[in-house]
């Protein structure tokens, strides 16, 4: 397949990166366009809060490609490139600094930005979200042995970089207003799993607080809560989520809501334009519902499954959502998608206390996540049991004794 238009990928990170190498993996020998606001070429981003954070991971191995390899095959890579309108009707993306480039079809892959923390003393010397590279090099510079780190919000992010600190000596307060840490995603047992975790190895946590002012004078020195405690702080960690870049999707009247909505093709309403990577709002053929997925994997995935659906192939993207997280010596994996009052039950197989075990999210006997802790290669069978969609025997399902394979179905 060859146009006279090229085919346009605007987001120049992981999903983006993996769309254009699919492009060229697939065959397709007409001109590619991959831009990107940030002056890097595609990334990683795992590593910003785990092995660049801890000095395990070397820079010039987060990126996905080395230098060079766009030339080679021919992609037209225009990084620090920020992209200010687009035209479906004409085909045509304007560019910042003036200039502009006419698409084929067009793939937005413009993935996501932390949530800025709405209160006085934000914009201080030190205070810092986590989401590109240059960020994470400032956040490792200011993770000094001995440093006062306060991490507010205690999601992934925060919990990552609350570990890494401590691994370098600093002194770590972890602030969140809920009353455990990812309690919302996991429930009380499990998030007591990761409280337990991080308190044994120092971290301090705020539960129940929220952050009234951040103070300083040119640089943060402090944070004092709603209820007028105040933290030392020499850096503060804002982790308190992230919104997907969807204004351009929005401004060319694209759908949108909380996120760019597409079908399970990552089509849009645009037959010549699709999303993926965080911006995607994707209706997921296996799970019934729409589902918007911020992590790695779904980066990994997602772009080659719109680069392949943009060169008319059928594609139904049917991945699980799936995520891991490494912290002092727990290494966790989750595959499945059990939000909130989404399920009835949390069925615990081995030994929390130890930290090695699984837990799987339930909802009529039927499991709809599952996760595994320092207990590795069952994610295999821990995704045929999400995809069969049969209820399960519960206590074989709690036994470490029953292979998962082996775990009784009820298929009426």
């Amino acid at each position: 397949m060859t146009t006279h238009r090229p085919f346009v990928i605007v987001g120049a990170g992981l999903a983006g990166g993996r769309a254009a190498q699919t492009l060229r993996e697939e065959g397709y020998d007409g001109q590619v366009v991959l831009i990107g606001d940030e002056t890097e070429p595609p990334y990683e981003r795992p590593p910003l809060s785990k092995g660049l954070l801890l000095g395990t991971t070397e820079a010039e191995d987060v990126y996905l490609h080395q230098a060079g390899w766009y030339g080679k095959h021919d992609i037209d890579l225009r990084t620090g490139t920020r992209v200010t309108a687009l035209d479906p009707a004409s085909h045509r993306l304007e560019l910042g600094g003036g200039g502009h480039v006419d698409y084929d079809r067009l793939l937005l892959a413009t993935g996501s930005r932390p949530r800025p923390l709405p209160v006085p003393g934000a914009d201080l010397e030190g205070v810092l979200s986590l989401r590109n590279l240059a960020q994470s090099y400032r956040i490792g510079a200011a993770l000094t042995e001995d440093a006062h780190v306060v991490v507010v919000g205690a999601g992934w992010i925060g919990l990552e970089v609350a570990a890494a600190a401590r691994a370098r000596g600093a002194a770590v307060t972890v602030v969140e207003s809920a009353a455990a840490p990812l309690r919302r995603v996991l429930g009380d047992e499990i998030a007591a799993v990761f409280t337990d975790l991080h308190r044994d190895h120092g971290v301090r946590f705020r539960f129940g607080a929220q952050v009234r002012r951040l103070l300083g004078t040119g640089r943060v020195s402090a944070v004092e809560l709603a209820d007028e405690t105040v933290l030392t702080a020499d850096v503060v960690i804002v982790g308190v989520g992230a919104q997907p870049n969807t204004e351009l999707a929005a401004a060319a009247g694209l759908p949108v809501d909380n996120g760019v909505l597409v079908d399970d093709g990552l089509c849009t309403a645009e037959p010549a334009i699709w999303a993926a990577g965080d911006i995607a709002n994707a209706h997921h053929p296996l799970l019934g519902t729409r589902v918007r997925v911020e992590h790695w994997a779904h980066a990994l995935h997602s772009g080659p499954a719109a680069a392949r659906a943009m060169l008319g192939r059928a594609v139904s993207y049917d991945r699980l959502p799936y995520f891991y997280t490494d912290q002092y010596d727990l290494g966790m994996e989750y595959t499945g998608h059990a939000p909130p009052g989404s399920y009835d039950r949390v069925v615990v197989r081995g030994d929390t206390a130890k930290r090695e075990f699984m837990a799987f999210w339930t909802a009529g006997r039927r499991v709809l996540a599952g996760m595994n802790v320092n207990i590795w290669d069952v994610n295999e069978p821990i995704e045929q049991l999400i995809r069969d969609g049969h209820p399960v025997d519960l206590a074989e399902l709690a036994d470490p004794d029953v292979p998962l394979d082996n775990v009784t179905r009820a298929h009426s």
